[in-house]
């Protein structure tokens, strides 16, 4: 039975699951129904942190035109343009004894594509998630809904997968923002 977090919740993965290494991040949502006459595309995408809170360079920013990190330690599975049917929109898969050393956290987050031009944002999308699931056995080891506390948010870090004392650890963070993706690569140290 997988663990239900709230925003703000940490669960130590080691602890959890000593032999945890393999593991997908399924990311979800649905779009509210509304006649703005644009398709919604929400993007996943993922920043490699370094001990300074940032990316060490581009190649460790993965999304949909850079599926890989250098490694192969985090993946990107594609970019899915409509979010339709269910399960899961999006998906990256980690292996956490590949990552590197320099590696201190993994920020997941979603957004819009261009939200400004289609004047669309996070209050429009409902039932949004992430999931972590232990990719060896196939089972949800975790699950965190965001609810809709978003209004005119356009980015969204849904979570944080960080080491701390060596040991993998999952935060349920649920943070908007404004100023879509080149707010977070700005955040994270790129240009």
């Amino acid at each position: 039975m997988a663990i239900q977090l709230s925003k703000g919740q940490r669960i130590d993965l080691t602890k959890q699951d000593p032999g945890l290494n393999s593991i997908g991040i399924g990311l979800g949502w649905d779009v509210k129904q509304f006649d703005g006459g644009q398709d919604f595309d929400l993007d996943a995408s993922v920043f490699l942190l370094d001990a300074s809170g940032k990316c060490r360079n581009e190649q460790d920013f993965i999304f949909y035109n850079n599926l890989a990190s250098p490694d192969q330690s985090v993946v990107h599975t594609g970019d899915n343009r409509t979010g339709a049917g269910d399960g899961d929109d999006e998906k990256i898969l980690v292996n956490l004894k590949q990552v590197s050393p320099q590696i201190e956290k993994i920020v997941v987050t979603v957004t819009i594509y261009d939200a400004e031009g289609r004047h669309q944002n996070f209050g429009q999308v409902l039932n949004a998630y992430v999931r972590l699931t232990n990719e060896e056995s196939g089972s949800e080891v975790l699950r965190y809904d965001l609810g809709e506390d978003f209004s005119i948010e356009t980015a969204v870090v849904f979570c944080e997968l960080y080491r701390h004392n060596g040991e993998w650890k999952f935060a349920a963070v649920g943070s908007g923002y404004q100023g879509g993706l080149a707010a977070l690569i700005n955040a994270y140290g790129l240009q």
